[in-house]
């Protein structure tokens, strides 16, 4: 029904992440919306470029009130998280002697233990994968594009980054980007602050920036949030538009097939009665693969 209901708002595809509760989540999944079938297999987006789910801030150190869970402190997840990374190229070293020696004659060493986690975070800091980090505090946002920067990891997108406008140079000088709420915060303490302008000072300083929804209400009019840039910000239309189709192709790494209309991508997109941005938009038709759905 969600996928459906996503349809029914023009929304073509979904990155779907599991919730926030770890420092250090796991991997996610780029889908296409081609409702109608019961096989899950069918909805991953072949080829999509694998994607894994961080978090910071209150979820995973439930506010410091968990008496035997860890991290409990902000500066814990920074811990959590250099730590998991230097022990993943502790990981890759062991591997990479291994298979330097292995074919050396006489060499009886054995493998190092096979570890799918460090696996992982390996792919991740040799840019096989791309990092989505759940974020709202600036300090935090600054302290990730640190630990990214220390470890050579430039493939990074901020989800919800609430106070990203604080820090706009910064993100932009990194090459880091931002998937945003067009106006939606207050509802714990760690969000208290934001703006709605949050988008359009993003994407002033030069940040890939998109508008998410993270709630199946929102991904059913996406146009709405996008268009909210205009009246805080004053985006222009291609600007406004482009928080909710190529913006977010390029967060995810696949704007060579969809998020613009060209010749040879693969033909997602929907058909509006009035303007997609204003409050009069409907849309009339999705289309997945070329097919209307």
């Amino acid at each position: 029904m969600s996928i459906y209901r996503a349809l029914a708002g023009g929304c073509t595809v979904s990155h779907a992440l599991h919730g926030s509760a770890n420092s250090i989540g796991g991997q996610s999944q780029t889908i296409k919306h081609r409702y109608g079938t019961f096989d899950p297999e069918v909805l991953k987006m072949e080829g999509a470029p694998r994607t894994i789910k961080f978090a910071l801030g209150e979820n995973p150190t439930n506010g410091g009130r968990s008496d035997d869970l860890q991290p409990q402190s902000r500066m814990g997840v920074e811990f959590v998280i250099r730590q998991a990374f230097s022990e993943a190229k502790q990981y890759m070293q062991r591997w990479d002697t291994y298979n330097k020696n292995k074919s050396v004659k006489g060499f009886r060493g054995a493998p190092p233990a096979y570890s799918l986690r460090y696996e992982t975070l390996a792919d991740l800091l040799r840019g096989k994968i791309i990092l989505h980090c759940h974020s709202y505090r600036a300090d935090e946002i600054h302290m990730v594009l640190k630990v990214c920067k220390d470890f050579g990891i430039k493939r990074l997108v901020f989800q919800h980054a609430n106070e990203a406008f604080k820090v706009a140079p910064e993100l932009a000088a990194a090459g880091a980007s931002a998937s945003v709420f067009s106006d939606w915060w207050q509802y714990k303490l760690e969000v208290y602050y934001s703006t709605a302008y949050n988008a359009a000072i993003l994407v002033r300083n030069g940040v890939v920036t998109s508008i998410n929804s993270d709630s199946p209400d929102l991904i059913r009019h996406l146009y709405h949030e996008a268009g909210k840039t205009q009246k805080y910000g004053g985006l222009s239309d291609d600007e406004a538009l482009s928080l909710i189709t190529i913006n977010p192709a390029k967060q995810l790494g696949i704007e060579n097939r969809v998020g613009s209309l060209e010749v040879g991508k693969d033909g997602d997109f929907a058909i509006f009665k009035n303007h997609p941005l204003s409050i009069y938009g409907v849309p009339q038709y999705t289309i997945v693969d070329g097919i209307v759905r």
